[in-house]
Parts: C-alpha cells; sequence; structure tokens
C-alpha cells in the first residue's frame, strides 16, 4: 500500500517522541494526540506504515535501546540501569529481549566479540550454496548496490518484520545475490533481508538501524509441490522502519561449536 507524505510525517514524530521519552510511559492517546489524529485512526494509520502497532514498535524501540546498552558494556550491572529504558523489572526485560532478539540478554552479550569475529572470518570463507532443488522451494534474488561489501541475510518470516527467527534463513556475498530455500514447510511468509557491511567495530552487527533492508513484495503462500520465484531490492533505512531485532549474526552461527569456547 501506498503511503501517504501525511502519514509519513505524522508517524515518523511520534516514533521520534517515543525515541525522546523511551524511559516514560506513553499511551495511545498521547501518542496520537502528537500526530494530531483520533487514537482508532493513529493506530491504523501506524500499523499501516510501519507494519505494527504503535505499543509494539515501542516495545521494539527498548529492546533495540537494551541491545546497544549491552554492547557497549562488558559488565553485568548494565541490566540494573533497564528503568532508562522504560522496564521496571529485570524478568520482563529479559522475557522481551529473548522473544525479540532470540537470545537471553547475558548470551548476546556473551557472544557478542566471538560472533563479531566469527563474522569477519566469513570475509575469507567460502558460504555454501545449494545446488539441488527440493520441493517445496522458494528462489530468491537480491538486488544490491554495487559497490555494496559485506554479508546480505535473507530469509522467510512469519512477520512482514524480522522480529523473531526466520523459518529459513542464509547468508549471501554480494557476487552471490541468488539463492534457493528448499524443503520449505508449507504455510504463509514474507521474504525479508537486511544487509550489513563488513566492520571492525561489534555495534555494526548487532545494531542494524543503518544497514540496507528490502521486502519481497507481497505475502507468499508455500503449498506442498511449490515452486516461487521472488526478488528483494535492498533500499536505504527509512525513519519509519521498525528496528531489526533478531540477532542475525547468531543465526548464521547457531550450530557453531566454536560460539561456545570461551
Amino acid at each position: 500500500m501506498e503511503h501517504t507524505i501525511e502519514h509519513i510525517k505524522a508517524v515518523s514524530k511520534t516514533i521520534e517522541y517515543m525515541k525522546e521519552n523511551i524511559d516514560e510511559e506513553l499511551t495511545s492517546d498521547q501518542l496520537a494526540a502528537i500526530a494530531g489524529y483520533s487514537p482508532y485512526h493513529f493506530s491504523r494509520v501506524f500499523k499501516e506504515v510501519t507494519g505494527v502497532s504503535p505499543r509494539y514498535y515501542l516495545s521494539a524501540l527498548r529492546i533495540e535501546a537494551g541491545k546497544e546498552m549491552l554492547i557497549r558494556s562488558s559488565s553485568n550491572s548494565i541490566l540494573k540501569t533497564l528503568l532508562d529504558i522504560g522496564f521496571h523489572s529485570l524478568g520482563t526485560f529479559s522475557s522481551k529481549f529473548k522473544q525479540f532478539v532470540g537470545q537471553s540478554p547475558k548470551q548476546f552479550q556473551k557472544h557478542a566479540i566471538k560472533l563479531h569475529q566469527l563474522m569477519n572470518e566469513l570475509d575469507e570463507r567460502q558460504i555454501a550454496i545449494p545446488e539441488k532443488v527440493n520441493l517445496p522451494a522458494v528462489h530468491c534474488r537480491i538486488e544490491a548496490p554495487e559497490d555494496f561489501k559485506g554479508l546480505i541475510f535473507v530469509g522467510l518470516f512469519p512477520r512482514p518484520i524480522p522480529d523473531q527467527a526466520p523459518i529459513a534463513g542464509t547468508a549471501l556475498r554480494p557476487a552471490h545475490r541468488e539463492f534457493t530455500f528448499n524443503r520449505v514447510p508449507t504455510g504463509t511468509y514474507y521474504v525479508l533481508a537486511a544487509a550489513i557491511p563488513w566492520s571492525a567495530n561489534p555495534r555494526d552487527y548487532f545494531l542494524l538501524s543503518k544497514s540496507l533492508r528490502g521486502k519481497a513484495e507481497g505475502v507468499i503462500e508455500i503449498y506442498s509441490g511449490s515452486w516461487v520465484e521472488v526478488k528483494v531490492k535492498l533500499r536505504e533505512p527509512m525513519p519509519y522502519d521498525p528496528p531489526i531485532l533478531v540477532n542475525l549474526p547468531s543465526l548464521l552461527f547457531k550450530k557453531d561449536s566454536k560460539l561456545e569456547e570461551k
């Protein structure tokens, strides 16, 4: 759906307010007033532009702020400052964090440096591309800037935003911009992609607000014997894009024993 400039401006304005007041109890009525809409109209417009509700978006911003706090500090005491991002208990934060990111806060913090190292080692290592097709299958073609250097993550997600692990996912080099997911379970999926440039700073692999991102048009339905082809064009992030919370590097190395090495 094509969003009007007025709607985008109103939603972007409320998102900025959320970011500036992330530690406060923000109500739907309050956010609607900032946008200049009725609560019902605001909720509908916000979801049309971002893909999620205002309350969900605010939770995502708070988890993103939590990720940044954990990346910045190697001390577990960082968890005690969660009131600064609107959480009232460690338990609530930990539960939400694992739901969105796919790891507990402690796991996220513990594995960040190792994941950064493993990611950069991929610059020298080949990523396997399947040669055979086994239905049901989804063939993805990625369009990315010619000068991009890094990894392009692409996956089949149950929701239109990458807020949980995909049902299937992989990472591609810019030289290999096509991939086929084989034996895809039957269901309804969104094909989403994000591009992470090579970096010496671990932060750049886990806080992805500046990463290129893209989504295949529409939703795909997978049945027994399906063969689906999609195209995903990567673009610059928009001010209203929801945070990419799922830990993409951890998905790539989830079964890698090196991740658990001390």
